[in-house]
C-alpha cells in the first residue's frame, strides 16, 4: 500500500507537525490500512475506525512519550499502533508471532497499560495519576473509554475514588451509541467550552476564593454558586451523572471534526482535575458495509475489503458449538417456559440472538455487568425460573465472588455455559479460556461438565437446565466433528453427573481425556494401533465434577499406563482432580501417569491449530505423550 503521508511517521511526536489537511489525507490513509490488514487476519474492525480522528487529536496534542494513554478494552487501538511505532509490522496483527490485537506492555514503550477486558482503564489511569503525583511528576494520564465499557461496574468505582481524590485525570469518554439530539449535543457543547475556557476556570477559583473570606455566609455563597452553576449545565449537558462523581464534564465534541477536537484538546490539556470528555463518533467510520452493520463488524474474521462479505472457503460448513447451544437451547425453552437466557453484551458471541428474537421477554442482555449477570440469574432462579446465563470462560472470571455467594453457597439451579473454553486463537493471553475448570471444580454444589461433541453439548445442556443446583457447561471456539444433533427435545438424552464412556478398549494403556481433546485422543489411539499395533483405550470422562469414580477406580485397577488430556492450565484442572482421587484411594502404587495440558504461562496469539500443535494438545502430541508412557520410539 502506497501512502504519502502515512510514510513520514517515524516517531508518534510527528502528528503534531502535519497540518489539518495532512491529518484529513493521514485519517483517511490510516482507515485504507486499517481495513487492509482485518480484512486479510480478521480482527476488531468497527471500534478502531471510528476513533481514527480522536487518536490524531489526542498525539497531535498530547506526548506519548510524556503523557500516559489508557486505552480500555483495547478494540479501538488499531491506529494508535500504527502511528507508535508499528507500521511496519502492522500487517502481523493477530498472527503468531506478530503484534498483539490489544495493547500490550511487552510490546511497546507506547502501550502504557495492557488490556483487553472492558472498564479498566479508569481505575489504572487513576492508579498511574496518583503514582505521578507522589513521584512528583507532569505529565497528563489519559483513560480512553467506550460507552459499552461505561456499563460496567468497575468503571464507575474509578469514577467514584478519581473525583473523590480530586487528582488531574482526563477521561475521554467515547460515546458511539447514544443518541443525542443535534441541537442539545450543540447547546451542551457551547456551554461546556465557555465554562471550560482557561480563563473562566481560573476566575471561577479566584471568585471562589473571593467569596469564602465573606464572614458567616462565605462558604453558603460558594455553595449555592455551584449549585447553580451545576444546575445550569446539567439541564443542558449529558453530563449531571459525572458532576456528581466530582468530574469536570466537558462536550460532547463531535469525534471526527479534526478542527474541532484538537481545540477542544488542547484547552483540555491546560485544565487541571478530574475531567470527562465526551467524544461523539461512529463505529466503522469511513468503511460503509462497517458503518452499516457495526455489530458484524465489531469483532469479524478475513472478509472481501471491497464489498465487506465474509470470504468464502473450502472448509467444513458444520454448525459452531456456539450455534448448536443457541438452537438447542430455544428447542428447550419452547417445552418450558422457566428458561430464561441472560447475557453480558455479547448476544450474537454466544448464540443468543435467536434467542432473544423468538423469546424477548425471557431473554435479558444485561451490558459489560457479568457480575451483576450472575447474581440477577441468582435472583431469578431463587423464584423457581432456570436462567442459563451463556457467556465467554475469560469474562465469567469477572464474577468469582457472584458465583460463589450467591449462586452456589445457596445451592441454586444457575446454568453456567461457558463459550470459548480452552484456546481461542488470534485474540490471544486476554481472551483464552483456560482457567474455568480449575476455578470452578472447587466450589461446593457446583457440577461441572464438558462434550465431547456437538451431539453431547445437547445432552449435557438437557442435562445441565434440570440439574437442581448449580451447572457449568464449558465448550471451545469453532465447530464440531460432524456428529448427529437432536432434532426435538425428545431425542436429548440427560446424563446422570459422574458417568463417563468408555469410547474404545485396550491393553497396553488408557487416555482419559475430556471435553475438546477427546476426539483427538481417539484419532491418537487409532493411529497408534495402526501404525504400532498399539492397543490404546480411550475414555471420555464428560464431568471434572463429579468425577466419573467408579470408572476411573475400574481404570486404575485395570492399566498401569495412565494419559490425562485438557485442554486447560495443569495447576487445579481436570487432570489434578483425577490424580486427587486417585492418591484418595490409594490407586497410584501401581500406576504411571502423564498428564497434557496448558502449562503455567500465558499462552500467545495465533490459530488455534497451530497453539494446539505447539503444546502438544493435538492428535499427534497426545500420540507421542502415548508412545514415551509406553516407552516406546516414534
Amino acid at each position: 500500500m502506497q501512502t504519502k503521508f502515512l510514510s513520514q511517521i517515524k516517531n508518534p511526536r510527528d502528528v503534531s507537525s502535519f497540518s489539518l489537511s495532512e491529518l484529513t489525507e493521514l485519517a483517511r490513509e490510516i482507515r485504507e490500512l486499517i481495513i487492509e490488514v482485518v480484512a486479510k487476519n480478521g480482527g476488531h474492525l468497527a471500534p478502531s475506525l471510528g476513533v481514527v480522528e480522536l487518536t490524531l487529536a489526542l498525539l497531535k496534542v498530547f506526548d506519548p512519550d510524556h503523557d500516559k494513554f489508557v486505552w480500555d478494552v483495547g478494540h479501538q487501538a488499531y491506529a494508535y499502533k500504527i502511528l507508535t511505532g508499528r507500521k511496519e509490522n502492522f500487517h502481523t496483527l493477530r498472527c503468531f508471532g506478530g503484534i498483539s490485537g490489544f495493547p500490550k506492555l511487552s510490546e511497546s514503550e507506547y502501550d502504557h497499560f495492557g488490556v483487553g477486558h472492558s472498564s479498566t482503564s479508569i481505575s489504572a489511569a487513576l492508579g498511574m495519576a496518583v503514582a505521578r503525583d507522589i513521584l512528583r511528576q507532569t505529565h497528563k494520564v489519559l483513560a480512553i473509554i467506550g460507552d459499552g465499557s461505561m456499563t460496567a461496574g468497575l468503571a464507575y468505582e474509578g469514577l467514584n475514588q478519581a473525583g473523590d481524590l480530586d487528582k488531574d485525570l482526563v477521561v475521554i469518554l467515547n460515546d458511539n451509541e447514544m443518541s443525542i439530539a443535534r441541537n442539545v449535543g450543540a447547546l451542551s457543547s457551547f456551554l461546556s467550552r465557555k465554562l471550560s475556557s482557561r480563563w473562566v476556570m481560573k476566575l471561577k477559583k479566584e471568585v471562589e476564593a473571593w467569596m469564602r473570606q465573606i464572614p458567616k455566609i462565605g462558604d453558603d455563597l460558594v455553595h449555592y454558586a455551584r449549585r447553580s452553576e451545576e444546575s445550569l449545565k446539567s439541564l443542558f449537558t449529558p453530563g449531571m451523572l459525572f458532576e456528581a462523581f466530582k468530574f469536570n464534564y466537558l462536550g460532547p465534541v463531535d469525534g471526527h471534526d479534526l478542527k474541532k477536537m484538537i481545540e477542544f484538546f488542547e484547552q483540555v490539556k491546560e485544565l487541571d482535575g478530574p475531567l470527562l470528555v465526551h467524544v461523539l463518533t461512529k463505529k466503522g467510520k469511513g468503511y460503509n458495509p462497517a458503518e452499516s452493520n457495526p455489530t458484524y463488524f465489531h469483532g469479524v474474521g478475513s472478509f472481501e475489503p471491497e464489498t465487506g462479505l465474509a470470504k468464502k472457503f473450502t472448509g467444513s460448513s458444520l454448525p459452531s458449538y456456539t450455534d448448536v447451544f443457541g438452537e438447542t437451547l430455544c428447542s428447550l425453552a419452547e417445552k418450558d417456559d422457566r428458561i430464561v437466557a441472560i447475557t453480558a453484551a455479547m448476544p450474537e458471541g454466544t448464540g443468543l440472538s435467536k434467542f432473544a428474537r423468538r423469546f424477548p421477554d425471557r431473554f435479558f442482555d444485561v451490558g459489560i455487568c457479568e457480575q451483576h449477570a450472575v447474581t440477577f440469574a441468582a435472583g431469578l432462579a431463587s423464584q423457581g425460573f432456570k436462567p442459563v446465563v451463556a457467556i465467554y470462560s475469560t469474562f465469567l472470571q469477572r464474577s468469582y465472588d457472584q458465583i460463589v455467594h450467591d449462586v452456589c453457597l445457596q445451592n441454586l439451579p444457575v446454568t453456567f455455559c461457558l463459550d470459548r473454553g480452552g484456546i481461542v486463537g488470534e485474540d490471544g493471553p486476554t481472551h483464552h479460556g483456560v482457567f474455568d475448570l480449575s476455578y470452578l471444580r472447587h466450589i461446593p454444589n457446583m457440577i461441572l461438565m464438558a462434550p465431547k461433541d456437538e451431539a453431547e453439548l445437547q445432552d449435557l445442556l438437557y442435562t445441565a437446565i434440570n440439574y437442581p443446583g448449580p451447572a457449568a457447561l464449558r465448550y471451545p471456539r469453532g465447530v464440531g466433528v460432524g456428529a448427529r444433533l437432536a432434532e426435538a427435545k425428545e431425542e436429548l438424552q440427560e446424563i446422570p453427573p459422574g458417568i463417563g464412556e468408555l469410547l474404545c478398549d485396550g491393553s497396553g494403556g488408557i487416555i482419559i481425556a475430556i471435553g475438546s481433546r477427546v476426539y483427538p485422543a481417539l484419532e491418537a489411539a487409532q493411529e497408534l494401533k495402526k501404525e504400532k499395533g498399539l492397543q490404546v483405550a480411550v475414555y471420555n470422562a464428560r464431568f471434572v465434577k463429579p468425577l466419573p469414580e467408579k470408572d476411573l477406580r475400574e481404570l486404575a485397577l485395570r492399566f498401569n499406563k495412565m494419559l490425562l488430556v485438557e485442554e486447560n492450565v495443569l495447576a487445579g484442572g481436570f487432570s489434578s482432580a483425577v490424580l486427587e482421587f486417585l492418591a484418595d484411594n490409594n490407586l497410584l502404587s501401581k500406576l504411571e501417569i502423564k498428564r497434557i495440558g496448558l502449562p503455567d504461562r500465558f499462552v500467545e496469539h495465533g490459530p488455534q491449530k497451530l497453539l494446539r500443535q505447539m503444546l502438544g494438545l493435538g492428535k499427534d502430541g497426545i500420540k507421542k505423550a502415548m508412545l514415551d508412557l509406553l516407552d516406546q520410539v516414534d
